[in-house]
């Protein structure tokens, strides 16, 4: 966890929610996916807070190459505030990253299924972010979801879950010292997400539409057995 995400409530219950002024346009995304931009919200001191666009895989600030290794995605909330990749991230440029649910996978090969983990409404994934400056200038704002152990229902296909942050610890999160920020990773509540199995084609990112989302319907049977039941 996680792969793929969605985000599709309306920008200005966005911005109510997380309490930023600018209004951009957000067509809604069914797939998102690795090294693509995700919207993320920041603190811009005191009770303030901005939007941002940032690429999802952080890229460590000391990093020689923009390109090294696989995008790091994900960082897992037990060592986040330890590993070099991340702890100063963790420590200094906290963000929230909106979703409404993520994609996730169980069973290897042939018996491989997907699942759209589905919440109650649009969340917040915590957020780690990152600004990379390569050797000629280029500069990369860059991000990575921090997970922890699955719980409830969501534990029975994958043993790892995003943190959520509850929407009175949005603050906590962005500006409060790193020591109080941590005690937020945490496995989140058995009600928060509902898993309901959907199509694989969730799996290919070129497939982006509302028909993601929909409950996989059972395989017809063979023609052979449909004839023997009329």
């Amino acid at each position: 966890m996680c792969g793929r995400f969605l985000l599709t409530s309306p920008v200005d219950a966005l911005a109510a929610m997380f309490g930023f002024d600018r209004l951009p346009n957000l067509p809604p995304r069914w797939n998102i996916a690795p090294t693509q931009d995700v919207i993320a919200i920041r603190a811009e001191g005191g009770s303030r807070r901005s939007l941002a666009q940032l690429r999802w895989g952080l890229i460590p600030a000391w990093a020689k190459d923009a390109q090294s290794g696989p995008p790091l995605i994900n960082a897992r909330g037990e060592t986040v505030r330890e590993k070099p990749s991340f702890q100063d991230a963790f420590r200094s440029t906290r963000c929230l990253i909106p979703a409404d649910g993520f994609y996730e996978w169980s069973g290897k090969g042939k018996e491989k299924r997907a699942f759209f983990i589905k919440p109650k409404g649009p969340i917040a994934f915590a957020g780690i972010a990152s600004r990379w400056r390569g050797p000629e200038g280029r500069i990369i704002d860059s991000c990575a979801i921090v997970t922890t152990e699955a719980g409830g229902p969501l534990a029975a296909i994958h043993h790892r879950s995003p943190v959520v942050i509850n929407t009175d610890d949005f603050d906590l999160w962005l500006s409060q010292p790193p020591d109080q920020a941590a005690s937020l990773i945490r496995t989140p509540a058995d009600d928060v997400f509902s898993p309901i199995e959907v199509d694989s084609r969730v799996g290919d990112v070129r497939q982006d539409d509302k028909g993601l989302i929909a409950p996989k319907t059972a395989t017809p049977p063979p023609i052979s057995d449909q004839m023997l039941l009329l």
